[in-house]
């Protein structure tokens, strides 16, 4: 009896397989758009959270200070984001995307979502509800992520 292939690592290795069909789509739309991975990640993070402050940037792109620094100067200088002061105290600067940088990523949430329909896509409306079950059975004890 053959055994069909199920790709690599069997099951999980196929739910691993479409993550990285997805992160793979959503770098190249971030690419187009003359971004990094982690650039287009902190202007989508400021565009949601305008004011943030840099050691809270570091904090959810899991990226040290120093490097965080450096990205946002490279934002800064492409007139994407810009960073203010608080009360007149340099220490305290607040990031926000300028409207320049909130247009460059503004539609990724639709490109992700078009990607997740053509991954989707070969599945009836019966098959995609059992796996939408199967998922979030699966999904219900295991630790939530942290990142957003």
């Amino acid at each position: 009896m053959s055994e069909e292939w199920t790709g690599p690592g069997g099951t999980l290795g196929l739910v691993r397989w479409i993550g990285l069909a997805q992160r793979k789509a959503a770098e190249d739309w971030i690419r187009t758009r003359g971004l990094s991975h982690e650039q287009g990640f902190v202007l989508g993070y400021l565009v949601q959270n305008p004011g943030s402050i840099q050691r809270d940037i570091a904090q959810v792109s899991r990226t040290a200070p120093a490097s965080v620094s450096s990205l946002l100067q490279g934002l800064e200088r492409r007139e994407l984001i810009e960073r203010r002061t608080e009360n007149g105290d340099e220490r305290r600067k607040r990031v926000y995307a300028t409207p320049a940088g909130a247009e460059l990523v503004a539609g990724f949430a639709d490109a992700v979502a078009a990607v997740d329909e053509t991954i989707l896509e070969p599945l009836t409306a019966d098959e995609r509800a059992a796996l939408d079950a199967l998922l979030l059975k699966i999904t219900a004890k295991l630790p939530q992520p942290t990142r957003p």
